[in-house]
């Protein structure tokens, strides 16, 4: 199970290693916590901005139907209302009902009772930072972290379905600076310009602290699905632009992988991995 924001998450993180597992027999489950609603329009050659939330709601549904079938993936939405990215200085309140203000046992409530009627030996999602500071991200971790917390236990969520304890809980690290650096490296001196050049020197300045990466999927097999998924969410990605500005050729020689931290286990494992499934005997079915 995949725990995901909004629209056209899954398919800029982790969307590799779900078309792999699913290519594999895995029943993958990817969960979009709310509609992308308020998401802006991203790619500079989409024809024609929805009116309103609720159409971009609707085109966005439409989009991430189209990423599911290129995944291989089943998706489930969450049912909550996007929060927006607030900009400004001061920032904003977050619109009244939005996702990032719903009680976190109210939001996490839906999720539990997916856990326990899907009963998903892995869940993903975001560490503790979103990834990025967006609220909606922010808040998918909080209620992924509690959905993996609460679904095995007997006496919380009752009424949600029979208890499940998920085995293992990952966060998403798409862009590690070693990633992003690698790539960057190996761009610059096949003589092309890389996307990357900004990144190194803004997350240098800025001092950010790396998380730890234990467990690397090898999945570049399975780049052309995670491509066909970006392209889907056509209100967001360029076809042009920054997920595609490095050769596909050149991504499976010098990155084939995607990175994960391993956060909870119920499982011994040693560290590092090649398999989220790792530790998970083969009596637990997939």
């Amino acid at each position: 199970m995949a725990v995901h924001a909004h629209p056209d998450d899954e398919s800029s993180k982790g969307a590799a290693t779900t078309a792999r597992y699913a290519a594999e027999g895995v029943d993958v489950l990817v969960v979009t916590c709310t509609g992308g609603e308020r998401g802006s329009i991203l790619n500079p050659r989409y024809p024609h901005a929805p009116d309103t939330p609720e159409e971009m709601a609707q085109v966005r549904r439409e989009e991430m139907a189209a990423a599911a079938a290129a995944l291989g993936v089943r998706q489930h939405w969450l049912g909550f209302v996007d929060s927006g990215l607030p900009e400004g200085d001061p920032l904003p309140p977050l619109p009244e009902g939005c996702f990032a203000l719903v009680p976190l046992e109210e939001a996490a409530a839906p999720l539990v009772r997916l856990v326990r009627e899907f009963r998903p030996h892995v869940i993903t999602t975001y560490d503790p930072t979103g990834g990025y500071p967006h609220p909606d991200h922010i808040m998918c971790h909080k209620v992924a972290a509690e959905a993996f917390a609460a679904a095995g236990d007997a006496d919380r969520y009752r009424g949600q379905g029979e208890p499940w304890q998920p085995l293992k809980l990952y966060y998403n690290h798409d862009f590690s600076l070693n990633r992003i650096r690698t790539v960057h490296e190996a761009v610059v001196a096949a003589g092309l310009e890389s996307p990357f050049g900004d990144w190194i020197e803004s997350r240098a300045m800025r001092e950010v602290p790396e998380r730890e990466v234990t467990t690397r999927i090898h999945c570049a097999d399975h780049f052309a699905a995670r491509d066909a998924a970006l392209v889907a969410h056509a209100t967001q990605i360029d076809p042009e632009g920054f997920f595609f500005a490095v050769p596909r050729d050149l991504e499976a020689d010098v990155w084939p992988v995607e990175e994960y931290e391993l956060a909870h286990s119920h499982v011994p494992t040693h560290l590092p991995e090649d398999d989220l499934f790792a530790g998970i005997h083969p009596e637990d079915e997939r």
